[in-house]
């Protein structure tokens, strides 16, 4: 086990979880919405969801694609549509004040299956394993993943706080309106890398 390029795995997992993508979009919408206390579940669902993600990917579930290339085609297709699906929900969140008894953040389970469908956590996965994991054994695939959910947490938790503190600039509904059909808008953008694989 090479333990020295740890930093190097460390310094591309803090980069990469907090750089913007449809998790952290996601969070700062529902920072702004629901407010911190209440997207811990969901904040906690990103890091366990995508270490375990990426403990099965390393672990030969990467090699599906290699074999199955129409599976890779099923995964892109899930992606998108499910993408567009939460794109739609957050266009549409209502102000706190007439929100439904219904209307909540991302639960914990839900927030860490999302991790199978968002192509940003399957680039990170992918490239932290070929590139820091692939040689270097089991052991080096569990320490790599619990590196991304220890940095991904901090990452994560900025991106919370950072909407609940415009929160309290979106307390017009238009604003918020304003900052939802955005938040949706980047949302939908952030898949163009996705689309543009083959």
């Amino acid at each position: 086990m090479n333990i020295e390029i740890l930093p190097a795995l460390a310094l591309f997992a803090f980069v990469s979880s907090a750089t913007p993508g449809p998790n952290n979009l996601m969070l700062m919408a529902s920072g702004a919405n629901y407010g911190f206390r209440r997207t811990v579940p969901h904040m906690l669902g990103i890091s366990v969801g995508f270490a375990v993600m990426m403990l099965l990917t390393g672990m030969g579930l990467a090699q599906v694609f290699e074999r199955f290339p129409i599976s890779y085609t099923l995964l892109k297709f899930a992606s998108v549509t499910y993408m567009l699906y939460l794109a739609w929900k957050i266009a549409n969140a209502a102000p706190i004040r007439t929100r439904s008894i219904d209307s909540r953040p991302m639960t914990f389970l839900q927030a860490a299956s999302f991790q199978w469908v968002n192509p940003k956590a399957w680039a990170m996965a992918l490239t932290a394993i070929t590139v820091y994991v692939a040689d270097n054994g089991a052991w080096m695939l569990l320490i790599g993943a619990l590196c991304f959910a220890m940095v991904n947490l901090p990452s994560v938790s900025f991106w919370t706080v950072m909407g609940q503190q415009m929160a309290r600039f979106l307390t017009n509904p238009g604003r918020l309106r304003l900052f939802n059909w955005t938040m949706a808008a980047l949302l939908i953008a952030s898949l163009y890398p996705l689309l543009q694989m083959g």
